[in-house]
């Protein structure tokens, strides 16, 4: 292997130890090598770093174990070019197992530049993630109190969910809180709690809270009431925050929020999980694709295709790209043309994968350029067909060839 780095580092990290290989000396030459162990704690990692400083270390890599990873590149990430390995990516051969020859072997890799790095966004970027995937899990929580609170209600023969659509809106809400304080509930104070859009008369709603609620019931219904409300308060809290990590960002959010089915929390994801600066994907939003877990793998052998499964990628980031084609499903655009094309052919699970590879590129562009969504409508790709054919036409009859109405017809 031909070397390329004069001096570089290989960091086996662990929970509690950190085993790092330094090899130096010329290029041309076999390299030296030097051996230490440090302590994960905020001591053993500064001394890590001046260890490395004293060896005239320029770039150092290590595998993307878990979460222990990140605090080491927190201490070191300002003083040296640091890699980030997919373990996958970088295994050594079989028999040869221990943590020494692991940060050797890294360390060989990234001298002889063998290693493609993983995208890690800068700092804030990487607190906006957090706060974003946080939202997500309380959103998620919420849903699941709202649903244990439902089955409860039927538990006690009270069909609130029959007459209001949402028993979670202004007069659901009344009523409910009524329910759990254990009021008796008529016509007039129904008057009081139920707004006049509701479509339901009063004599229905009382007919549908009618029913055998017990003390055991009023105790679930508060114990789930009250964790909802406290996830509702933490979201508005963490809705604010996001905010404010978004300022710098805003007009990339603006930007993406012009795309059929993205929102601004949905913006606020793809601005977290992507970041802004696109030169990280080689500026190619096919390797920004194929990152996020949304483009078909390649497995070929022998001229045979084999298994061409998903890979894995950017979770966060798929669902969210996934989540917003479904957004577009009422509407006439040019995604959900392309969905409904996909899905006749290769039905709606790889027509979702498709379009949110669609919607990502699209995504890609916009904080590529920084211009905003132009819509091409949902017979593009039947118009841009259109056009070749003309244009190969002309090329046709310029070159002297006639062509009739006929062959028009069946081109």
């Amino acid at each position: 292997m031909e070397a390329m780095i004069e001096r570089c580092a290989g960091l086996d990290v662990h929970q509690e130890t950190v085993v790092a290989c330094v090899l130096y000396g010329p290029l041309d030459k076999r390299p030296k090598k030097s051996i230490e162990s440090f302590s994960t704690s905020t001591k053993g990692l500064l001394k890590l770093n001046d260890w490395l400083t004293s060896m005239k270390v320029t770039d150092a890599v290590m595998e993307s174990t878990g979460v222990y990873w990140k605090p080491v590149w927190n201490i070191l990430e300002n003083h040296f070019r640091l890699v980030l390995a997919n373990a996958k990516h970088v295994k050594n051969v079989p028999g040869r197992k221990t943590d020494v020859k692991d940060a050797e072997w890294l360390a060989k890799l990234l001298r002889s530049g063998l290693i493609e790095g993983s995208f890690v966004p800068p700092e804030d970027i990487r607190d906006l993630r957090d706060l974003t995937r946080y939202r997500k899990k309380l959103v998620n929580n919420r849903t699941a109190e709202q649903n244990r609170i439902h089955k409860i209600l039927q538990d006690a023969n009270i069909k609130l969910t029959s007459v209001l659509s949402n028993i979670f809106g202004k007069s659901g809400r009344k009523i409910l809180e009524a329910i759990i304080n254990g009021e008796k509930i008529e016509v007039k104070e129904l008057q009081k709690m139920v707004h006049k859009r509701v479509k339901a008369s009063l004599t229905d709603i009382a007919e549908s809270i009618n029913g055998r609620i017990r003390r055991h019931h009023r105790d679930m219904l508060r114990y789930h009431w009250e964790h909802m409300i406290y996830l509702e308060k933490t979201l508005r809290n963490l809705e604010e925050q996001i905010d404010q990590c978004l300022e710098p960002y805003r007009k990339e959010v603006e930007l993406l929020d012009t795309i059929p089915g993205v929102n601004k929390d949905s913006a606020a994801v793809f601005v977290a999980e992507m970041g802004v600066d696109m030169s990280v994907f080689d500026n190619c939003p096919k390797r920004a694709a194929s990152w996020a877990g949304v483009s078909p793998g390649n497995n070929e052998s022998a001229g045979k295709k084999k298994n061409t499964k998903v890979p894995k990628g950017n979770k966060a980031l798929k669902t969210t790209a996934i989540e917003c084609v479904l957004g577009t499903s009422r509407q006439h655009n040019r995604i959900t043309a392309h969905r409904k094309r996909i899905a006749k052919r290769q039905g709606k699970k790889k027509a979702n994968m498709a379009s949110a590879h669609l919607l990502l590129t699209i995504a890609f562009n916009i904080l590529k350029t920084g211009e905003p969504y132009h819509e091409l409508g949902p017979n593009y790709v039947q118009q841009h067909h259109k056009s070749k054919e003309l244009k190969m036409i002309e090329y046709l009859k310029r070159k002297g060839y006639s062509i009739s109405s006929s062959d028009q017809q069946t081109a």
